[in-house]
């Protein structure tokens, strides 16, 4: 029991760093440097309102009891009748609340007001995010997704990337293109910030994964280390397989492997494997890593041709990467893994495979629906878009009143607001050999 509470305290930390600080360095890198900064407080902001909504009725809408959509939210109200030594397991699921709700944001880079994403994630969450948890993690015989459907999804392939990539995806056309795209690039403004996002999200994504199978709990000490151990394997293959199928694709396509690609197949392979995790064994998980590798990278073009502006390509890794990691459960699924039950390719023929195909179906229309109903709620109140204008300057300096990078000596872009409206107009300037 010790051990159990050291582990989830690990794996809970390990999945809040996937957010903080690693998809904002993923985010922040691939975006351009006047929307960097935005970009990373889009996360930030995204763990402080996701983390408190949850704990007052998120845990209940999820975990309190029984429901085909979602839980009674005042059943256990701001964890009341939730035992102290049970907070862990509050905390880990509000650490995948957070990250799917900041996902979205990487769609959205450049140009969406930050006072709507304000306004966005609470509501998101607590009509998207913590009835889909229910549905897929709770497990209980009403629950639509796990219980009536029967559809394996170990980690969230289901509640957190197609519920985050429909989201953003519907958000993109409420939006609309950035301004100058496709026409001009709009190239990533540091790509080591990106690289060091993506190996920190993989080492986060062990508690993400592996966690998910613990915080299960109800297995012996055998039973525990076995599926430690698989999840472990299959999250590390999946993802080593996915870089090679992404960059084999970008070889034979642009002729170029490029650590936006290493990158990005890093990610892809992760999102995959976590609906699978527990379900497959080594080689079930190097064939859809390879696979999810391979056609996210061909995904992620389909936004030139079909014309919506996925900034940071959410709904092309995400979105897709989680379909095909959830789907593929019911093909290469072994009777040996956490669910018991054989994938098509096993002889169980093709009812897991539909299985796993109506439980995808259900999170792309629950999430595509009340996500829709949102935004345009949003949009024709306080309105979605940034002014025209501040796009152009961007949205750091009309957001939050700084830049990330201070080029220039004497510029104040790198400085707060409010540190500079508290400096005296009389005070003495700083000579250029003066520290920070």
């Amino acid at each position: 029991m010790d051990g159990y509470y050291a582990f989830m305290l690990v794996a809970t930390a390990f999945v809040l760093m996937m957010t903080v600080p690693a998809l904002a360095l993923f985010y922040g890198g691939m975006s351009r440097s006047k929307s960097v900064l935005n970009m990373m407080m889009m996360s930030y902001v995204a763990a402080a309102i996701v983390g408190i909504l949850y704990v007052a009725v998120g845990w209940s809408m999820g975990f309190g009891g029984d429901g085909t959509f979602f839980a009674n939210p005042f059943e256990l109200l701001w964890l009341d009748g939730v035992t102290t030594d049970a907070y862990i397991g509050v905390m880990f699921q509000m650490t995948f609340a957070i990250i799917t709700a900041a996902l979205i944001s990487g769609a959205v880079a450049d140009r969406l007001k930050f006072s709507a994403w304000v306004v966005f994630v609470p509501l998101w969450a607590l009509f998207v995010y913590f009835p889909m948890a229910h549905m897929v993690f709770s497990c209980t015989d009403d629950s639509l997704i796990c219980g009536r459907i029967g559809a394996q999804d170990y980690a969230g392939g289901t509640a957190v990337h197609i519920n985050a990539g429909i989201a953003a995806l519907v958000l993109v056309v409420l939006l609309g293109k950035r301004i100058g795209w496709p026409r001009e690039q709009m190239r990533p403004h540091n790509l080591t910030l990106t690289m060091l996002g993506a190996g920190l999200l993989w080492m986060g994504w062990y508690g993400f994964n592996v966690g998910s199978i613990v915080f299960g709990d109800g297995y012996n000490d055998e039973q525990f280390f076995a599926e430690t151990g698989r999840t472990f394997a299959t999250t590390t293959l999946a993802t080593m397989a996915a870089i090679l199928g992404w960059l084999v694709v970008e070889r034979l396509v642009h002729k170029k492997a490029t650590s936006l690609g290493a990158a990005s197949g890093i990610v892809a392979g992760l999102v995959a494997i976590t609906p699978a995790t527990g379900a497959v064994n080594l080689s079930g998980a190097v064939a859809i890593g390879a696979i999810a590798g391979a056609v996210c990278a061909w995904a992620v073009g389909l936004k030139y041709k079909l014309g919506y502006d996925d900034s940071l390509d959410v709904v092309g890794v995400h979105l897709v990467g989680g379909i095909i990691g959830t789907v593929l459960i019911g093909v290469f699924s072994t009777s040996d893994g956490a669910g018991g039950i054989d994938g098509l390719i096993y002889g169980g023929g093709f009812g897991p495979l539909a299985d796993q195909a109506l439980g995808v179906l259900v999170a792309v229309l629950y999430s595509g629906v009340i996500t829709t109903v949102i935004a345009l709620a949003i949009k024709y109140t306080m309105g979605l878009r940034l002014d025209e204008e501040d796009e152009v300057a961007g949205i750091d300096l009309a957001a939050h009143g700084e830049s990330a990078y201070d080029l220039h000596s004497g510029s104040s872009g790198g400085g707060s607001v409010l540190a500079a409206a508290t400096v005296p107009a009389s005070a003495p300037a700083k000579s250029e050999g003066a520290s920070a």
